[in-house]
């Protein structure tokens, strides 16, 4: 099933949306919100399961389901965590300021956790105060967990995730290096994150969902024009079993927290650093990255941040082309 949060209040109202994202049925009359749902998802998620059967079948009041009316499928959340699954954006990084991969980044994720607080909607204005700031889009995939025990194996943690669905996690590249020269993590490098329209089940995946992975391509468009097409489910060194039970090693996990698997990266078939959609790649899910490839080539970026203006378009669209969790689509503004 596919689900998704209007605006209400500040956790919004639950609703079941159709598979082709054009209808919606409210759901309130079983759970209100989705943190609810998350909450006592054993008792309560078959009876949502049967509502949008019924959505399907046309057996109950519907309205149309508008995109751009969504807020973020879960508004706040107990905890919201950034992995890196694909290290080969880690290695671009670090290549190309010269600083060599550590052997344990295979094995061993990075994590860092962010401010869930504040979740915007996918149409929501991305707000910048300064553009000196650096403001790139980070393309993702998210899951989102139930309850999970700490201690949790990889294979075992599968079976806790609850939703799938995408996020912009907007960074401020500029930023970043003098907060981690400090030692301590991100801060004010990490601002607002941006979520799909809707969330969906792994069931409802299909195919698309296999060994912890989404298997689709994310489509990143900047200002109309094609700028990422990476798959997902290619050259991601570790799946969300091993992203969650790395945060459950010396903890238990609440219902609700949400797990990005980092910047979406693939390299060439002959291992060279990806290319541009423009000459024949797949392109990149983030600015930086395609920054770091400018400065393996020629040694400098040639690539500029977002400006104001700017729009950022994230999807992914299953094997028909159609659209799967709705777009996050966001103007950078002013703010």
């Amino acid at each position: 099933m596919k689900l998704a949060s209007l605006p209400q209040g500040r956790d919004g109202r639950l609703v079941v949306v159709s598979d082709d994202l054009a209808w919606y049925a409210e759901a309130g009359h079983i759970v209100p919100t989705l943190q609810g749902l998350l909450d006592d998802w054993e008792r309560l998620a078959p009876e949502v399961g049967s509502l949008a059967i019924e959505l399907a079948h046309e057996a109950i009041p519907r309205l149309r389901f508008h995109e751009r009316e969504a807020a973020a499928p879960l508004p706040r959340a107990f905890q919201w965590v950034d992995g890196s699954a694909y290290v080969n954006h880690v290695e671009l990084v670090r290549q190309a300021r010269g600083a060599q991969l550590p052997e344990s980044f295979w094995t061993d994720p990075l994590m860092y956790q962010g401010g869930s607080d504040d979740l915007r909607g996918a149409r929501d204005p991305i707000t910048l105060a300064d553009e000196a700031w650096g403001c790139d889009c980070e393309a993702e995939i998210v899951v989102v967990t139930g309850d999970v025990p700490q201690g949790v194996t990889p294979e075992a943690a599968l079976d806790h995730i609850r939703l799938v669905g995408l996020v912009n996690d907007v960074s401020l590249r500029n930023l970043i290096p003098g907060e981690l020269a400090k030692g301590f993590g991100f801060v004010q490098a990490k601002p607002a994150s941006h979520f799909s329209p809707v969330f969906v089940t792994p069931a409802a995946l299909g195919e698309a969902w296999r060994d912890g992975k989404l298997h689709l391509p994310l489509h990143v468009d900047i200002n109309g024009q094609a700028f990422g097409r990476a798959e997902a489910g290619e050259e991601c060194t570790f799946d969300f079993g091993v992203l969650i039970a790395h945060l459950a090693k010396t903890r238990r996990i609440g219902a609700g927290t949400l797990i990005g698997s980092g910047t979406v990266s693939n390299r060439d078939p002959d291992g060279s650093p990806g290319r541009p959609v423009a000459e024949g790649g797949r392109g990149y899910s983030c600015i930086a990255e395609q920054r770091m490839v400018e400065t393996i080539r020629t040694g400098a970026p040639a690539t500029p941040f977002l400006k104001y203006g700017d729009v950022v378009r994230i999807e992914a669209r299953d094997f028909r082309g159609k659209s799967v969790f709705g777009a996050i689509e966001g103007e950078v503004v002013r703010g």
